[in-house]
């Protein structure tokens, strides 16, 4: 009975693939915002729409399921995103996360008007994110600052 010079090779090959896929995701990487919008815009409350644009410095393309964040600019309350949304985020490129915030306008009016007058705010976003691939998804956290040029009067 002869014996394969093949068998270790493959099995490496497939031990290798394996563990090649199934390596922690890097974080991705936030690089700017378009199309900021208020939408249905009352006394008691607002919806803001923005498209969050990111970097997926990965080797490997990712499927975003849900979005549950805080919002905060300059330490005031700003509102909350919660999305069920279906977004596919292609390996080692830019993508796009179209985001809807429910505002809290009485809290913005109250406490925060003067930082949206400001040059530069201090955002802040904190919560989860649901990101998979192949129908396998897990929660992962949110804890984002960064100082961002929001003026209305650029």
């Amino acid at each position: 009975m002869k014996k394969s010079h093949y068998f270790p090779i493959v099995g490496l090959a497939i031990v290798l693939l394996f563990l090649s896929s199934c390596q922690k995701p890097k974080d991705l990487v936030f690089k700017d915002f378009k199309n900021l919008t208020v939408d249905k815009l009352t006394f008691a409350n607002a919806q803001l729409k923005v498209d969050l644009v990111y970097y997926n410095p990965n080797n490997f393309s990712l499927q975003l399921s849900r979005t549950d964040l805080d919002i905060f600019v300059d330490s005031t309350f700003l509102g909350h995103s919660l999305q069920d949304v279906q977004i596919s985020i292609p390996k080692k490129a830019d993508f796009t996360l179209p985001l809807k915030v429910d505002l809290d306008v009485k809290n913005l009016l109250k406490n925060g008007i003067f930082s949206l007058l400001k040059k530069d705010v201090k955002v802040k976003m904190v919560g989860s994110v649901k990101i998979g691939k192949a129908g396998v998804y897990k929660s992962f956290p949110v804890n984002y600052t960064s100082v961002q040029n929001l003026s209305m009067f650029k």
